[in-house]
């Protein structure tokens, strides 16, 4: 066990009010899973924000938000059975996707926003 973990371990005892954000889960046709959390900082927010609408051409500004979303939101993804729940790895998959997998990975995030956070504009 590392030592954030017994520093989050402590932190929890000591504040059992903190409460974890909550989590939604997406299935794809092939029972894939991904998990997306409920919660997004205001700096997040602005973030996307800028990057959706920023100096980039429309086709890069749009693959980078729906990154940086991804990012932000997911908390596990499971494929074939393997789950991947580490930022760095969860973000490397991303990256690896075939086309259908990014397609799902678009539609779960445009229904998670829709229903989690309506005020932003999906990518």
């Amino acid at each position: 066990m590392g030592r954030r973990q017994r520093q989050r371990e402590r932190r929890d005892q000591r504040h059992p009010e903190l409460l974890a954000a909550p989590t939604s889960d997406y299935r794809d046709g092939d029972g894939n899973v991904l998990t997306l959390r409920g919660s997004l900082t205001p700096a997040a927010r602005r973030e996307y924000a800028k990057t959706l609408t920023g100096g980039l051409d429309r086709e890069d500004a749009w693959q980078r938000a729906t990154e940086l979303l991804f990012e932000r939101l997911a908390v596990s993804w499971t494929i074939a059975g393997i789950e991947t729940t580490r930022q760095r790895e969860l973000l490397a998959r991303y990256r690896l996707a075939t086309t259908p997998e990014r397609r799902f990975v678009r539609d779960a995030l445009r229904g998670h926003l829709a229903e989690h956070f309506p005020e932003l504009e999906a990518p």
